[in-house]
């Protein structure tokens, strides 16, 4: 009996009528489950989908990949150096930072290291006729583009070639370039970064990572560091009242691809320690991508339990109303009760009627908590650009548990109708 649909059948579309009959009623107690659910379901959306765009962009950093970066340490007049100028001006000049040593050390003494990829970046004026903007050169080696995959748009990246002639060649980012070069023929260009001469070979589409330090900007300029160091040398000088300053910083940065992520932790601790052998400044620091992703998917779970706990709260409030509403049925249909009871109705058939009533309300809410709960986020990102994503483990587990609203809060209405004593209940008015 408990499988046979026929038996139950009756009692759904008594509470279909039942719904109908009173259908102002039925709405009002429903949009307690129809918001319940559409919040589970679009706080869901926006968790998972703050949660994917940051993920993917760590993702993007590689997880095998160590990320050493140059830190400028606390300004310490006692250990810049100084020395006099043409005309008498002083000019300081700080250096601190990875240098080339680093590089090698680390390449020939950390185990598990694939390659090291070092990279210099410098501010530079470009220029292309009339239009300027300012870049960051990054001045790197061919494997670079390996390491840091972006797509390419046109044209191509450098090339081991293009390092050993130290030729005066440059790929630009897609942001760069849209500034630089607007509607014109982008690739065989010849554009003036600093005073000299570069030859654009190439566009790659750029990604600043969001929220996660990514290794390139909104607008770079790629080039051989050969040529970099040939036209740029090591040195940045800027003129000051009394003289000139600069800083002298050989590597900006150093990626370090690891063989697995197995050993990614363990060299980043090797490398740390070895860098403190020959850094008594604290003038650089390692990022892990792979740390990050695992501490974003740690917090990802957080933040998803929090959000569908807070909109679970309203799932609770939609259970209430639904309990109010048939405590509410059970007064009203006293006598009805009481006919039934006097006729021969088993106790279990009262608790089957109501509790049936009651699923009719939670389903049909939870139904409309669907459509409801996907129209808000995809609200959400056309209006605001900000990403969400549905997955539909939360549609099942919003409706599932607008079903279970339904079952538990009107469990107890239906076991209070079916407790009436039946001559009381015919002499109720």
């Amino acid at each position: 009996m408990i499988l046979d649909i026929s038996y139950y059948w009756p009692f759904v579309k008594l509470g279909a009528t039942d719904v109908w009959r009173h259908k102002t009623r039925s709405f009002l107690t429903m949009l307690g489950m129809v918001f319940g659910v559409g919040s589970v379901i679009a706080m869901l959306a926006v968790g998972e989908g703050a949660s994917a765009q940051a993920l993917e962009s760590i993702k993007r950093l590689g997880s095998e990949n160590i990320m050493v970066s140059s830190v400028k340490p606390a300004y310490d007049p006692a250990k810049a150096v100084a020395s006099a100028g043409m005309g008498g001006n002083r000019v300081t000049l700080a250096s601190y930072g990875l240098l080339f040593e680093d590089d090698s050390r680390i390449r020939e003494t950390v185990p598990g290291v694939r390659d090291t990829v070092p990279a210099r970046m410098v501010r530079r004026n470009a220029r292309f006729g009339d239009r300027r903007i300012e870049l960051r050169v990054v001045e790197t080696v061919p494997t670079w583009f390996e390491v840091v995959k972006r797509p390419v748009l046109a044209g191509r990246t450098l090339t081991p070639a293009d390092y050993a002639a130290r030729a005066n060649v440059c790929v630009l980012t897609e942001f760069g370039v849209r500034k630089l070069l607007a509607a014109q023929r982008m690739i065989g260009q010849h554009v003036r970064l600093g005073n000299n001469v570069f030859l654009v070979i190439g566009i790659v589409k750029n990604e600043t990572g969001g929220n996660v330090r990514a290794p390139d900007s909104d607008a770079d300029a790629y080039i051989p560091m050969s040529t970099g160091q040939r036209l740029f040398g090591l040195a940045s000088i800027r003129v000051v009242s009394g003289g000139r300053e600069g800083e002298r910083v050989e590597l900006s940065e150093i990626i370090v691809r690891m063989k697995s992520t197995a050993v990614v932790e363990a060299g980043a601790k090797a490398i740390e320690s070895m860098l403190k052998c020959f850094h008594k400044n604290p003038d650089f620091k390692i990022d892990v991508p792979l740390s990050l992703l695992r501490e974003a998917e740690r917090t990802k779970r957080t933040y998803n339990i929090v959000l569908g706990a807070i909109a679970g709260i309203s799932l609770l409030v939609g259970g209430i109303g639904i309990m109010n509403i048939m405590l509410a049925s059970v007064t009203e249909r006293t006598q009805e009760i009481g006919i039934r009871r006097a006729i021969g109705a088993r106790k279990s058939r009262i608790v089957v009627q109501f509790l049936i009533n009651t699923c009719v309300l939670s389903l049909c809410g939870g139904l409309a908590g669907l459509v409801v709960g996907v129209a808000i986020p995809v609200m959400i990102t056309f209006f605001s650009g900000m990403p969400t994503l549905i997955r539909a483990y939360s549609l099942f587990l919003a409706f599932g548990i607008s079903a279970g609203v339904g079952i538990v809060f009107g469990l107890y209405p239906a076991l209070r109708a079916a407790s009436l004593d039946p001559i009381e209940a015919l002499r109720h008015e």
